[in-house]
């Protein structure tokens, strides 16, 4: 299976331009897209401060808290009120929304994955048990606790490092947790049947 490693500490964050926050992409599809077509996309972004959230036409989302006391999503015209304040919850929204976005105490990182509404649909889950990769045409992981291994002949990948696959690279693989508090976030890409 073709799994490109990757390791958040090694990604360049990118500051968002109204200055609250960055975004460290992690992979984006299908290959060659830029970022008004990509079919899906996948980062990390670091909230500051309290502000809009940007919106995407056509795109839905989904985020979920790794780090710090999170934030209340709200949007009075669709009835979203929602606090994003337990880790490893993924949320889903439409990105057409305009969402305001308040801090409840410190910055937070979250995870987020973006997909073309009508081309390709995501599923997430936070699991504990090891993981059968390339069961989907793309699709993600990373590692939100403890170890996992992929093969004996590779290192273990720690948490922020993970891997991502995307046809026709895609085959299989199996990702074992090397203890029993391990956890990782699993994403499962499928492109819309036609």
């Amino acid at each position: 299976m073709a799994l490109h490693r990757f390791d958040l500490q090694q990604i360049a964050p990118s500051p968002w331009k109204n200055g609250g926050g960055s975004t460290r992409e992690i992979a984006r599809g299908p290959r060659g897209a830029g970022l008004d077509d990509f079919g899906w996309r996948i980062s990390v972004a670091s909230i500051a401060q309290s502000g809009p959230f940007s919106t995407f036409p056509g795109i839905d989302r989904h985020i979920m808290l790794l780090e710090g006391d999170g934030v209340q999503l709200h949007s009075s015209a669709e009835g979203i009120d929602h606090a994003l304040a337990q880790r490893w919850q993924p949320f889903a929204f439409a990105g057409d929304v305009a969402l305001s976005c308040s801090l409840l105490g410190s910055p937070s990182t979250d995870f987020n994955v973006m997909t073309r509404r009508g081309r390709w649909s995501a599923q997430i889950q936070v699991l504990g048990q090891a993981q059968l990769l390339g069961a989907s045409p793309a699709g993600l992981v990373m590692v939100l606790q403890g170890q996992w291994q992929c093969a004996s002949a590779e290192p273990p990948l720690l948490p922020g490092q993970g891997g991502w696959w995307a046809a026709p690279d895609a085959g299989s693989g199996l990702l074992v947790p090397q203890s029993g508090d391990a956890r990782l976030v699993h994403v499962a890409l499928h492109p819309a049947q036609s």
